[in-house]
């Protein structure tokens, strides 16, 4: 079985039912392999729904997905070393500190990240799309 480290991008796609990935995304979190994110992933689902959506109760519905990860065991920390290496992915490959501390923390959790960023992550060969995990093309 794969481990599936999921950025917030992939969170949030579960909740709007007109992301391109929505489908996917739903069907890998509730397909048996396990999966991780970073803790990260809280303030990220948090400010997208409710900044952008207008929608708190979006927001509590996408916490509780990463209450749900954490209790399995699949929530990575940030600590002191992870935030070097985002640091140091950040750099070597031209993104934010946010999408190079899920790279981070998916190299350090064994796992392949999952994300729905089409601009920076997956061209990249960082990230799978929802699509590829479910084909098992990752």
């Amino acid at each position: 079985m794969t481990l599936w480290l999921l950025d917030a991008s992939v969170l949030l796609a579960t909740e709007d039912s007109d992301d391109d990935h929505h489908g996917d995304a739903v069907w890998l979190l509730g397909a048996e392999d396990p999966l991780a994110t970073l803790d990260l992933a809280f303030y990220e689902v948090t400010n997208v729904a409710v900044r952008a959506w207008g929608d708190p109760v979006a927001a509590t519905r996408l916490c509780d997905r990463v209450v749900a990860l954490a209790d399995d065991g699949g929530l990575v920390r940030a600590d002191a070393p992870l935030l070097a290496d985002a640091a140091a992915l950040a750099t070597e490959h031209g993104i934010s500190a946010y999408d190079a501390g899920y790279v981070a923390a998916a190299r350090r959790a064994g796992a392949r990240l999952v994300s729905c960023d089409l601009r920076d992550l997956v061209p990249r060969g960082l990230a799978v799309l929802p699509s590829q995990a479910r084909a098992g093309r990752a």
